[in-house]
This record gives structure tokens, sequence and C-alpha cells, in this order.
């Protein structure tokens, strides 16, 4: 009897180790957290990430507004007295365009290519999937380069090279763009892509074919006055529009964001949900519009009461002193649009497009026959009609707004009228700024009109963590300064 239950009781306890060893791996393993994630998801994320950064106004995430002087701030006007270090706001920038953007782009582009279609439409949309990426690529190391100057690009995501070396701004830009117009040529139009999981699209090729062709005519134009460019510049951007660019604002390239958290626009977090009151519009701007009677200033702006002890309400619009503090109430708020959960997101626009066609016009491309003057008045009815405003044509018949007879050379024209365009797409005003020099901005006190940034400084995690390929870096750009030029910044 007592050997009868040792024996069952070693049955027992090799039965329970048997058990414990060949479940052993699964204690270790989260079944609720999967170790990969979909391509299709990826991309997505990569999509909102990139225009969640573009549309905040959290100076912690997005001073481009500031640099533009289309906003003003209210309690600490440190961004808009060019600080840079009191928030790390380079930092923030860099890592969340290489983590959160192209990292992600990256990932869902090695999965793509790894998998194995079967039938040639499944082949066909992976190809076009595959392009797809690439042109969101190209508009991240558009944003880096025009932010940064030079940035790690060949070595950046090479797990042999943990401290990679900074590439030289104009071999990247030139790269993009040559990968650019690869991937848009080959886009198959008779086949989709992402289909939902793409919030810009919905997959659509031939959307993404002329947001392609806008981007590659953005960047051209953009090294038109680069040393040894102006061919390049010339060619690619004729390309560009001969396989068709923006024409209308069906073709914008927008973010339909949600009214419920966590999908909302970023600018509704801060302008709505957070509580605060930090940003008016700026003089700058609000003094051009009322200069010009622009009738854009009832969607860009709240008029503000400015009556006196009188008693008798006298509503206008009145801007905030760029880069003071400057109180709230006495002055223009942003537009009541602009204070909606499910304003949208915007990355490109038809509007943004005529004028580069403009000035393309003016360089003497071949733009399809259509002159600078007709380009800029198709520009500016345009943007009236993004905001949903009356009264171009009025605007237009103005003398100090009609391209015969307003102030200026036709770069002054073109910047000033593509600046109020862009409002409310800070990081592509600032740089237009930078190309142009125009409009005339405003200084605050104890700084001079060269105290403006012409780029981000690069991240103080870099000094530290890649010290070697940064400080080649620094010495480049005058010791890291913020008053560096671009090598597209000629002016």
């Amino acid at each position: 009897m007592k050997n009868k239950i040792f024996f069952l009781l070693i049955v027992f306890i090799g039965t329970f180790l048997g058990s414990c060893t060949k479940n052993i791996t699964d204690i270790n393993e989260d079944t609720k957290r999967p170790y990969t994630a979909p391509a299709e998801a990826l991309f997505s994320n990569a999509q909102k990430n990139l225009v969640d950064r573009i549309s905040s106004t959290n100076v912690n995430d997005n001073v481009f507004r500031l640099y533009a002087q289309q906003t003003a701030q209210c309690t600490y006007p440190d961004e808009s007295q060019y600080s840079m270090t009191t928030r790390a706001i380079p930092d923030g920038f860099w890592n969340h365009m290489y983590r959160d953007v192209l990292k992600d782009l990256r990932e869902a582009k090695s999965l793509i290519t790894a998998t194995s279609p079967v039938t040639d439409a499944e082949k066909i949309v992976k190809a076009n999937s595959l392009a797809v990426i690439t042109i969101n690529e190209s508009l991240c190391w558009q944003y880096l380069v025009d932010a940064f100057g030079d940035v790690p690009y060949t070595e950046a995501f090479n797990i042999n090279s943990t401290l990679p070396k900074y590439d030289d701004d104009q071999a990247v830009y030139t790269s993009v763009m040559d990968d650019l117009k690869a991937a848009i040529a080959s886009l198959d139009l008779n086949h989709d892509s992402f289909g939902g999981n793409d919030f810009i699209y919905g997959g659509n090729t031939t959307a993404w074919k002329k947001f392609g062709n806008s981007l590659l005519l953005r960047m051209a134009m953009r090294i038109a006055d680069a040393d040894g460019l102006a061919a390049k510049s010339k060619s690619m951007a004729e390309a560009a529009i001969l396989d068709g660019v923006f024409e209308r604002n069906d073709d914008n390239a927008t973010f339909n964001y949600l009214d419920a958290a966590p999908n909302t626009n970023p600018l509704y977090v801060s302008l709505v949900l957070s509580g605060r009151k930090d940003f008016v519009g700026s003089n700058t701007m609000i003094d051009m519009m009322n200069t010009l009677e622009d009738p854009r200033r009832d969607a860009y702006f709240q008029m503000t009461d400015t009556s006196t002890e009188d008693g008798v309400e006298k509503w206008a619009f009145v801007g905030g002193q760029y880069g003071y503090a400057n109180s709230y109430s006495a002055n223009s708020r942003l537009g009541s649009i602009m204070h909606t959960a499910t304003f949208p997101g915007v990355l490109m626009t038809n509007a943004e497009i005529q004028f580069l066609l403009a000035e393309a016009a003016e360089r003497g491309y071949n733009v399809g026959g259509d002159i600078a003057a007709d380009l800029y008045k198709e520009a500016i009815e345009a943007s009236f009609e993004e905001w949903g405003v009356s009264g171009a044509a009025d605007y237009l018949a103005r003398a100090d707004v009609d391209y015969a007879t307003a102030t200026g050379s036709w770069q002054q024209k073109i910047a000033t009228q593509k600046w109020l365009a862009l409002y409310n797409r800070g990081f592509e005003a600032w740089t237009e700024w930078r190309r142009f020099d125009y409009p005339i901005f405003n200084i605050p006190d104890g700084l001079t009109y060269d105290d403006i940034p012409s780029r981000f400084i690069f991240p103080t995690s870099e000094a530290t963590l890649n010290g070697t390929n940064y400080d080649a870096a620094a010495a480049k750009f005058n010791s890291d300064s913020p008053q560096a030029k671009i090598f597209w910044d000629k002016n």
C-alpha cells in the first residue's frame, strides 16, 4: 500500500512539474499586448502624429505660429522672444519626427515589403502602399531639414550606427526629391493603397499623386535660389506641374479630427479644454489685415470690445503686441472655428500651390501658359473659399492688393499675400518668410531684426549623446546659431 501511494505521489509531482515546464514561457507572455503592430496601423499612427504636431498650438509642441507672427502670447512671452531652450522645444520636434513619425513609417514599410501578395491586384496595392509611405516620409524630411538644416539621414535608422552622422542639408533635400519623384511615378492609379487606414486621402492614389507632385513643387521652389540648384529647381518644378498638382480646394491635404478625445484637433485641447488663455492674434497680422480691410479677419480672429467708460460698445479687431505679455480680453482671440474639436488639420492647400505657380511663372518656368497675375488671383480666391469667406473680388480690386498696382517687387507681393493665406499654418508661413523676408515683422524691445530665428538649434540631447557628430554639424551652422542659414535661405 505504501509503495502504491508513493508511486501515485511521484506521478502527481511529475505531472505537475511537467505542466509547469510546458507552460513556463506562457507566464512571461502578455497575451493582451501584441509584439508587432499591423503596417496599416503604424501608417495611420504616423499620419496622426505628424498632423498633431503641425496643428498644435501648445508651445511645448509647436511655436511656428509665433515665429510667423500670426499670434502673440498673453502670460509667458518667452517663445515669441525666441527662447528655444526654456522648454527644450527643438528636442521635442526632433524626437517627435524621428520617433513618432518616421520610425512608424519605416516599420510599416518593412512589414509591407516582407509580405508576399498572391494576386496581381494585391501586388499593385503593395507597391502603391510603399510609394505612399515614401511620399509621407518625404514630407517629414522636408520639415526636418527646413527646421534644422543638417540632420541624420543615411544613418538615421541604421542599427549599426548608434551615433548617426549628420548629412548635408542640401544633399538630403535633393535625395528626398529624387525619391519622391520616383515614388510618384510608381503609383498605379487604377488601384488604391491603404484604404480606410489612410486618414488623409482614404487610400486614393490619384489624390496622393497630386499631393506628391505638389510637395515636389514646394521643394523645387524652395531650392530656386540655392547655389547650383537653379536648373534642378526648374526641371523638378516643371515635371511636377506637367504631371499634375493641386487645382482646387477639394485637393487639399487635410486630416479630419473627431469630436471626442483623444481624437480632437490639438488646437481644441489648447484653446478650449485646457481652460488656458495663452494666445491672441498678433498686431503684425491684424494691423495688416485692418489696413487691407481683409474680409478673412472674421474667420481668422474674433472682434474684441474696445469701448471705454462711455458705455458704448465698440467692437474691433485688435492685435496683441508681438513679443510681449498681452491682455487676453483686450485683444482679438483666434477665430471661433479654431475653437471646435473637429477643425481639420492641414498639411497643404490649393492656395499655397497657386502661389507657388505664380512664383514659378515669375521665374520663367513653364507653368502651362498661365501668367503670374492670374495665378496670384486664383491663390487668393482659393484662400477665401477655404475659409468660407466671401468678398474676394472686392479685395482683389483694391490697389494695394491688385497684382498690377500693389507695392513692391513680385517677391514682396506674392510673399505678403501668401503669408496672409498661410494663417494657422505657422511652419510654412515662417519658412516662406525666411525665403522672401516679407512681410516686415515686429521686433520685441531689446532684440534686433537679426535675432529672428532662421532655424531651430539642434537638440541639447544630441550634444550629450552624439557629441562628435553634433559638434561637426554645429560648426557648420556658426556654433549651432539659430540665426545661421539653411542652404536654401539666400535672402
